[in-house]
């Protein structure tokens, strides 16, 4: 077998092998070779994207761990939606240590072998199922919070939220398991290494149509769940008499379910193109259709990783109280020149009396 690039399929008489270096098919018994070079990834992938992983990354690690160390400060004072906060900056941060070996893997090829390319797997295909749980479970928990404010409040406690976060874990885990079973790292034929589904061949297949599947759901699971919530947020909201007052979490609550389909959708429409053409839903003869499905797949991918580096901004920084922490923690960091005097001048925005636009959607 060559070494896939996006997935090795056999089903009926049409085979198709992705390579990093080329892809062929067979279809109708018309064998037809794609060079790489042809589809014009190479350069994508050996320079655009390591840089682009790189700056995701160095983003994604700031943000991340800043909210984390924040949050840890207090964390026997965490009100509910922080406490998943905290479970999406760590899935993130977990999805973000795989990057490097992405980058490396991009510019050479898979030099860290069988252990690492099996725990990569697991990690990435972990937070990705788990990072899109837990934003359908803040969405919720704030629907819970603001629509049914008051039959919601014994529910709506600590320790129940860390064993569904526990659980939500645990599910994710064992769904991720079988990326270990499969994943091994081979030598192509131009001796370079590649970490991919080798072990078990076809078995190795059914698991990566499987899994893009168990991606789909999830995704559009959370799409559904967080388009409900927050348009039954945004309604209540704005009906309440101090609409003026929390306009700041109608704007964040849609700035949040529009940034998630930005970065997701378009990767996972790839990805449902793909499924289609695994089970023979779609089919092609010609090396046009691989080349927009390989290059949209790619692509769109690193558009939804993004979304990791994101989270900070979007849910954490927008709480005037959180900022307020974040200044103080920087200025004990060294950095009270710059901050003391940031702080100084955007005073009224973290005073008791602004606050109430950017923290109902924390409370």
């Amino acid at each position: 077998y060559h070494s896939p690039l996006l997935y090795l399929c056999s089903i009926h008489d049409n085979i198709f092998y992705f390579s990093a270096f080329q892809m062929t098919y067979n279809l109708d018994n018309h064998t037809v070779i794609c060079d790489e070079k042809e589809l014009g990834l190479q350069s994508f992938r050996s320079i655009v994207q390591p840089v682009l992983y790189s700056i995701i990354f160095l983003l994604g690690l700031t943000g991340n761990g800043l909210m984390i160390t924040i949050l840890l400060r207090r964390r026997h004072r965490l009100r509910i939606t922080e406490i998943y906060l905290l479970h999406l900056a760590v899935a993130d941060l977990m999805l973000l240590s795989t990057f490097p070996f992405e980058t490396i893997d991009g510019i050479a090829n898979w030099v860290f072998g069988d252990f690492l390319c099996m725990a990569k797997g697991v990690l990435e295909n972990l937070n990705l199922l788990c990072g899109s749980l837990l934003l359908a479970c803040i969405g919720f928990d704030r629907y819970l919070a603001i629509v049914h404010a008051i039959p919601s409040m014994q529910s709506r406690r600590p320790g129940k939220v860390h064993q569904v976060c526990g659980v939500l874990w645990f599910i994710c885990l064992l769904l991720s398991f079988p990326n270990a079973v499969f994943l091994s790292v081979e030598k192509l034929r131009n001796s370079s290494l590649d970490c991919y589904y080798y072990r078990f061949e076809i078995h190795a297949h059914d698991w990566v149509l499987a899994n893009r599947i168990l991606h789909h759901v999830c995704f559009f699971f959370s799409i559904v769940v967080m388009s409900y919530c927050y348009t039954a947020l945004v309604v209540t909201l704005w009906k309440s008499p101090k609409r003026k007052a929390k306009k700041g979490a109608v704007r964040l609550a849609l700035l949040v379910t529009l940034v998630f389909c930005v970065c997701w959708l378009p990767y996972n429409v790839a990805l449902l193109i793909q499924t289609l053409v695994d089970l023979d839903v779609m089919t092609y003869n010609s090396c046009g259709f691989l080349t927009l499905l390989s290059k949209s797949s790619i692509v769109t991918k690193t558009l939804g990783l993004s979304h990791c580096c994101l989270n900070p901004f979007l849910y954490a920084f927008a709480g005037a109280q959180f900022r307020s922490e974040l200044v103080q923690l920087l200025v004990r960091m060294g950095c009270s020149r710059v901050f003391a005097r940031g702080q100084g001048q955007s005073r009224p925005s973290i005073s008791e009396g602004t606050t109430t636009n950017s923290t109902t959607f924390m409370n």
